[in-house]
């Protein structure tokens, strides 16, 4: 228990809803107004918000940042025998959505700084035909340099940390070919429920995107695209993500300052953060540390009252269903070397200020132990 008797969790949901409640049920009784809720006015009135505020032409809204992913790929003819270039560090996400359009995933090691891909290891990874970059814990990655290094090749953007994410005055989602966003509750921008979308300029992805979402269907019940499926973004949760959209760059500012108080609560070099960038190219989603002592670490925290957690703990190339598949894979270094000693503070908008100091206080008696 810290000195003020505060028990600070990895997140509350609830905080979130409370203030929004009003706004929310009204938005909610008009969609049972409606009586449309798949694919109805609101769909089409988040597509076209997230669109903008993205700075993309198109918005293709479907059931999950999953789904958004394999989608993307799919409507690039990304399938069976391409390889994909993806990280191993990122929870297993892009590695689901690469097994799943029935392609082969390629590990890229992480940069050590900021465990974002490194254009560095993408240049010597052998021909590929499409790039998934995640822009993790809410940082954005190197996309010049990137997209450089994937040398012609499609890249797509793993948005599902960094909604609001801006590096060179343009957002996450807007630099790759597309951009795949997951709204799961948790997320910067989150809705009641599962939810995705995937961002682009291309007219023609767009379209082939809108029908694998909804059968592979050219019209009503004729199916003209093989592996379409049901993955729908519903109306109630585009309503709900209509009412939270407002609200996200001052959520992200918040995120920021949150992730700066514990920064300045260092004083050594004994636990050092990933993110580094304190700016728009950061949106803390998650506040990362890393501790050669974790284990410590997180008993000390613990002990104080603060909650913590592992993102992520195991590299996909490690997971039984991926070896199961693929066979046991080469060891990426900086990649096990991160797994071992990253650690995820508490770190979402609604916090109060009493909580950030108690984790920074926290912090500053296990960095001077």
């Amino acid at each position: 228990m810290n000195a003020i008797g505060l028990q600070v969790p990895m997140n509350d949901l609830k905080r979130r809803i409370a203030p929004l409640r009003g706004e929310l049920d009204a938005a909610i009784g008009q969609i049972l107004s409606r009586g449309s809720f798949i694919l109805g006015e609101s769909c089409a009135a988040f597509e076209s918000a997230f669109a903008a505020y993205c700075g993309t032409r198109h918005c293709v809204g479907v059931a999950n940042g999953t789904d958004a992913l394999e989608l993307a790929l799919l409507a690039l003819g990304i399938g069976a025998g391409a390889r994909v270039g993806t990280v191993a560090n990122a929870g297993m996400y892009s590695t689901t959505a690469i097994l799943a359009a029935g392609a082969r995933p390629v590990y890229i090691d992480v940069d050590p700084e900021t465990l974002l891909m490194a254009a560095a290891k993408l240049e010597d990874a052998g021909p590929l035909d499409a790039v998934i970059v995640t822009h993790l814990y809410g940082q954005m990655a190197d996309m010049p340099a990137l997209i450089a290094a994937a040398g012609g090749k499609p890249v797509i953007e793993d948005c599902a940390q960094a909604h609001g994410a801006a590096l060179g005055g343009r957002r996450a989602g807007s630099w790759g070919r597309l951009g795949a966003f997951s709204f799961y509750p948790t997320k910067n921008l989150g809705a009641l429920g599962d939810g995705g979308a995937v961002t682009t300029d291309d007219a023609d992805v767009a379209a082939r995107l809108r029908q694998l979402r909804q059968y592979g269907w050219s019209r009503r019940y004729h199916a003209e695209l093989p592996r379409g499926r049901n993955s729908r973004l519903d109306d109630m949760q585009a309503a709900a993500l209509l009412v939270m959209l407002p609200h996200l760059d001052r959520w992200n500012e918040r995120r920021r300052a949150i992730a700066r108080a514990y920064a300045e609560a260092l004083k050594s070099n004994r636990l050092a953060f990933t993110a580094r960038e304190r700016g728009p190219a950061y949106v803390g989603h998650l506040c990362v540390l890393r501790a050669a002592e974790r284990d410590w670490v997180r008993e000390g925290l613990a002990r104080r009252g603060i909650a913590s957690d592992i993102h992520y703990p195991t590299p996909d190339y490690r997971q039984p269903a991926v070896v199961s598949v693929l066979g046991a894979g080469r060891e990426l270094p900086e990649t096990e070397a991160a797994t071992r000693e990253i650690l995820t503070l508490p770190c979402f908008p609604e916090l109060a200020d009493t909580e950030v100091e108690a984790v920074a206080a926290a912090l500053r008696g296990i960095d001077g132990a």
